[in-house]
């Protein structure tokens, strides 16, 4: 992908413009950059225009600070949609991503024609997982590489870690470009995210919720019922957290059909 950059706070954002017709965003999650999409983006890209932004901390984006709200991360996604002179998207996220996609559509409504989270929630952290991304951020300052690397693995459902050795390796090389800071501030960033359930219920444009059924990260039973009461589709895959490497044909026809909904012309 060709890449480009804007300054915003006094740090650079990396992002990535590619295809025409209406606005697809895409947002990757922890550990992950832009990179993540490349089977997805020329395949989505044939209809539409396909944004992909490297977070703040991640990617070739620069860190902030040392917390990273998800409030910060959907306002550094604004200035980059503002800069293109944006008006109108669908935002598609991945877990942290996802998390960012439900602060930008808060922040930003009247921007918003759809939504997909995709191995994520509206949810907000358990204390137990609170706990867990202290623990993380211990790790990670102890032994960066080692931390990294259970991390990444740690994603994929258990049968998958045999069989897709590759697909794990360069997610694990990709996660390593991830610089302290910016993983420690996002870890921050999302230990103190609100809960945006009610969001899923009061909004009227489409939504789609994908989990996968053996997602060591969040589980399926109790992350499924955000659909009640909401027009959000749940689309389930058989696998786990990583569904752009654990189910890449499916997403592709998933996410391509949703956006055929959206925007029933194209």
């Amino acid at each position: 992908m060709n890449y480009r950059e804007t300054q915003y706070k006094n740090s650079t954002i990396s992002f990535s413009d590619q295809g025409k017709g209406t606005a697809v965003v895409l947002l990757h999650g922890f550990l992950e950059n832009s990179e993540m999409w490349n089977s997805l983006v020329p395949v989505l890209a044939q209809n539409n225009r396909v944004i992909c932004i490297d977070l703040l901390g991640h990617g070739k984006t620069e860190s902030l600070s040392y917390v990273h709200t998800m409030e910060d991360m959907a306002n550094a996604v604004h200035h980059v949609l503002n800069e293109l002179k944006v008006d109108e998207v669908v935002i598609i996220g991945h877990s942290m991503g996802g998390y960012v996609a439900l602060a930008f559509a808060e922040l930003y409504p009247e921007l918003i024609s759809g939504l997909v989270l995709m191995n994520s929630t509206a949810k907000e952290d358990t204390l137990e997982r609170k706990a867990n991304r202290d623990r993380a951020i211990l790790a990670v300052k102890q032994n960066y590489k080692n931390a990294i690397s259970m991390s990444i693995a740690n994603l994929f459902s258990e049968e998958n870690r045999g069989k897709l050795v590759n697909e794990i390796e360069w997610a694990k090389q990709e996660a390593l470009k991830t610089p302290l800071q910016g993983i420690i501030a996002a870890q921050e960033g999302m230990k103190i995210r609100k809960e945006r359930e009610i969001l899923l219920q009061t909004t009227s444009f489409p939504k789609m919720l994908i989990l996968g059924k053996k997602d060591p990260v969040l589980n399926y039973k109790e992350h499924q019922t955000q659909v009640e009461a909401t027009n959000m589709e749940l689309v389930t895959f058989n696998d786990g957290h990583m569904s752009h490497f654990e189910n890449t044909d499916e997403l592709k026809e998933v996410l391509s059909d949703f956006l055929k909904k959206v925007w029933p012309q194209k």
